[in-house]
């Protein structure tokens, strides 16, 4: 299991990552889909080749190929947008905020899988990548359709833990590349 492997070479001095691997992917009470979706677009998001290569096949197995593609959806337009949306917020000028943006943005309107799943995936994203008005506008739409705290952080916690597992993994490449 690609899960073991991923976990067996988090270093020693990381062992609460290591714990905290195996706890928030293998104890999580979020269904199947929105967990391995979670997963997987975090495991993008987080640019580790290592920690994508160890995910991504799980991921697979655990979805269909519908929320195979919507995750990586999530993914890759959650990766323009988080950029876009945390520039206009950080720069100064407000008037930023009131120009369109003019980018596409089909995908969100239209993931192919139920809108929650997509947005608790965009969510997760938006953890690693920083963009605040991103989080907050995707825990809006969960708490609106009726998704608890408890999930959206349990999303959140699976981007903090994988995304601190790939920082660590890559760290250690370099260090012995």
């Amino acid at each position: 299991m690609a899960l073991d492997e991923l976990k067996s070479a988090v270093p020693d001095y990381a062992k609460d990552l290591r714990l905290n691997l195996g706890s928030v992917i293998g104890n999580s009470d979020l269904p199947q889909q929105q967990l391995w979706g979670t997963v997987l677009a975090v495991a993008i998001a987080s640019r580790s080749e290592i920690v994508l290569r160890e995910l991504e096949p799980e991921a697979k197995t655990n979805l269909s190929p519908e929320a195979y593609t919507a995750a990586k959806s999530a993914a890759a337009i959650m990766a323009m947008n988080n950029v876009f949306y945390r520039t206009r917020h950080l720069l100064s000028d407000p008037e930023y905020g009131t120009l369109r943006a003019g980018l596409r943005m089909n995908v969100i309107g239209n993931p192919g899988v139920e809108k929650v799943d997509f947005e608790l995936w965009s969510l997760a994203v938006s953890a690693v990548n920083g963009c605040g008005q991103c989080l907050d506008s995707h825990e809006q739409v969960l708490r609106k359709a009726g998704v608890d705290r408890e999930t959206i952080q349990e999303a959140f916690k699976i981007a903090s833990v994988i995304q601190a597992v790939a920082v660590t993994l890559d760290a250690e490449k370099s260090l012995t590349d």
